[in-house]
C-alpha cells in the first residue's frame, strides 16, 4: 500500500521531501481545515503538484482520493460549509468525509471506506472500479453552483448584464432553474443555489418595468 496524506491546514513540507511520496501512490487523503478557507483553496494546488510529479505516464484516475473536511468540532468558526466541500470532492469523483481529529468523529468511517476502496483498486488490477468514479451530476451543474455561490449580486447570479430586459432575466432564470431544480439535480448545494436563483429573479423583476 502506497499512501499520500496532503494536509493543506498544516505547515508544508519542502517540495523535495513531498515529491518522494508521490511515486506509486495508490491512495491520497486531502485534508483541509473547515475554519480556514485558504486551506480549502489550497487543495487545487496539491492536485496540480501531484499531477506534475506523476508525470505524463502517471494516471490519477487510478488513485483513490479521500477529502477530509477536518475540525468540524469548531462549528462556530466554520468558513467552508459541507455542500461546498462535498461539491469540490464529488465533482472530481473523490470520496468526502466530515471529520474531527479532536473528537474522532468520522475518522473510523473514513479510514474503513478508504482502505476498502484501495482493496477494490488492487482487486481490479490497479484501476478504480467504474462504480467508484461515477458522479451523479454534470460539470455544468457543478460550475453553475460554484458561480452562483461566488456571485456578487443578482445580475451576476443570473449571468445577465445590469439593465437586462424582463425577457432576458426570465430566459436566464429558466435555464438555471432547469439545470439546478432539486428534483433533477443531486449536486451538493443545488437546493440552496436554486433558491438563490429564484430570489435573484424576484429581486430583479421588481426593478424592471
Amino acid at each position: 500500500l502506497s499512501l499520500t496524506v496532503a494536509d493543506a491546514s498544516a505547515l508544508p513540507l519542502s517540495p523535495q521531501v513531498r515529491n518522494e511520496f508521490y511515486k506509486d501512490t495508490q491512495g491520497v487523503i486531502l485534508v483541509y481545515d473547515v475554519g480556514q478557507k485558504e486551506s480549502f483553496d489550497a487543495l487545487d494546488a496539491w492536485l496540480a503538484e501531484m499531477k506534475q510529479e506523476l508525470g505524463p505516464h502517471g494516471n490519477m484516475e487510478n488513485v483513490v482520493f479521500v477529502v477530509c473536511a477536518n475540525k468540524i468540532d469548531c462549528s462556530k468558526h466554520r468558513s467552508v460549509d459541507e455542500s461546498e466541500g462535498r461539491l469540490w470532492a464529488e465533482s472530481r469523483g473523490f470520496l468526502y468525509f466530515e471529520t474531527s481529529a479532536q473528537t474522532g468523529e468520522g475518522i473510523n468511517e473514513m479510514f474503513q471506506t478508504f482502505y476498502s476502496a484501495i482493496v477494490d483498486l488492487c482487486d481490479n488490477g490497479g484501476k478504480r472500479p467504474p462504480s467508484s468514479t461515477g458522479v451523479g451530476f454534470t460539470k455544468e451543474q457543478a460550475d453553475a453552483i460554484r458561480r452562483i455561490r461566488n456571485s456578487k449580486d443578482s445580475w451576476d447570479m443570473l449571468a445577465v448584464k445590469p439593465g437586462a430586459t424582463r425577457d432576458e432575466v426570465n430566459k436566464a432564470y429558466r435555464k438555471l432553474a432547469v439545470l439546478l431544480h432539486p428534483d433533477k439535480c443531486v449536486a451538493p448545494g443545488s437546493e440552496d443555489a436554486f433558491k438563490a436563483v429564484v430570489n435573484a429573479r424576484t429581486a430583479l423583476l421588481k426593478n424592471i418595468k
